[in-house]
């Protein structure tokens, strides 16, 4: 396992197309001058020790030296024992809805976003509870089982849009019958379902799968994103917005944030409905639920003692830039007798 401590120093490679695109200009440059003064023959007969591929290989040198000094300065580091780690938390499984009355724009920037990014922020307060990820729309799919790995929890829910399922349509019940599945600890009694949605249900069958689940000792908390008066659905290509859709005669569908189906879902499963618009007021919410809820005690694998590598990319650097410093434009005596590069025809 490995860590990259400063990332911000990968931009020290964006040296190396400069330092490229220098060395062809300079080419370029030379042959067009040396066009000028003498033709191909008597440039060789005046200089006869040029080689073009020691050039190559000066500027392939300085290349590869900043692109491990950029990698001593990002400071690698790798994971050298394997530690079993006790943490005590809630285990949480995110759903999100993904249908396409998410791309409604009556809460900035749209629905979906909103959602994603109060799954994010919920997320960057946890301190060592154990997540997990639902997306759904007329079908709920599992993106990310229970895990500690809030770094690629965030990394699924930015990448969810409403094109990754074929069906459309919002069916909640699916998602609550899937999230049953992500609990597997029976005796476990801090399991809590987040549903972030607009409310919006076409299977009616929500209210049941949620007493269903907390049957189960499911809580489920329930956040709506939208607004009750609602808002048209644009249909964008490259981010133009090009139509609105409309329904079978032709009218423009508006469709609104349904409260009352998420409160119904959140009542019967032991917990509470939040309005989404306050991204702040949201988090601070679902932190004091729970704070207060009883934390169970789990085992996690994780690496430790983290060393850093950074020496061995930066001691090569170094290496190469000397390499650079006396590496010649001319052609060596031993590398003129092995001929490797036909550089005598």
């Amino acid at each position: 396992m490995y860590q990259l401590d400063e990332k911000i120093w990968f931009w020290v490679l964006g040296i190396i197309p400069v330092i490229i695109l220098i060395f062809l200009m300079l080419q370029i440059w030379k042959y067009r001058t040396q066009s000028k003064f003498a033709d191909k023959q008597l440039l060789n007969r005046l200089s006869p020790n040029k080689s073009v591929f020691k050039s190559i290989l000066k500027i392939s040198v300085l290349c590869l030296a900043f692109a491990c000094l950029a990698m001593a300065l990002v400071n690698p580091k790798i994971g050298t024992k394997l530690e079993t780690i006790k943490r005590e938390g809630v285990d949480i499984v995110f759903a999100i809805d993904v249908s396409k009355s998410m791309l409604a724009e009556d809460i900035a920037p749209n629905r979906l976003d909103k959602s994603k990014q109060l799954a994010t922020q919920i997320i960057n307060n946890l301190a060592s509870d154990r997540i997990g990820i639902i997306a759904y729309a007329a079908k709920a799919f599992p993106q990310l089982p229970i895990t500690t790995d809030y770094a690629a929890a965030k990394m699924f829910l930015n990448n969810m849009n409403t094109d990754m399922m074929s069906s459309q349509g919002t069916a909640i019940n699916e998602a609550i019958k899937l999230s049953q599945t992500y609990f597997d600890d029976e005796e476990q009694t801090n399991k809590v379902l987040i549903i972030i949605s607009d409310g919006e249900d076409h299977s009616e069958e929500a209210v049941a799968m949620a007493e269903e689940a907390n049957e189960e000792g499911i809580r489920i908390f329930t956040i709506g994103v939208g607004d009750v008066k609602g808002g048209p659905i644009p249909e964008k290509k490259n981010g133009i917005v090009l139509n609105y859709k409309k329904d079978g005669n032709g009218q423009t569908v508006i469709t609104k944030l349904n409260e009352e189906t998420l409160q119904g879902i959140a009542a019967v499963a032991n917990g509470v409905y939040i309005n989404g618009k306050n991204t702040s007021d949201v988090v601070k919410s679902i932190g004091d639920i729970l704070n207060q809820m009883d934390k169970t005690e789990f085992e996690t694998k994780q690496y430790a003692d983290f060393k850093s590598q950074f020496q061995w990319f930066l001691g090569l650097g170094i290496f190469l830039l000397f390499l650079d410093v006396f590496l010649l434009e001319r052609k060596t005596a031993w590398l003129k007798k092995l001929n490797l590069f036909n550089e005598n025809l």
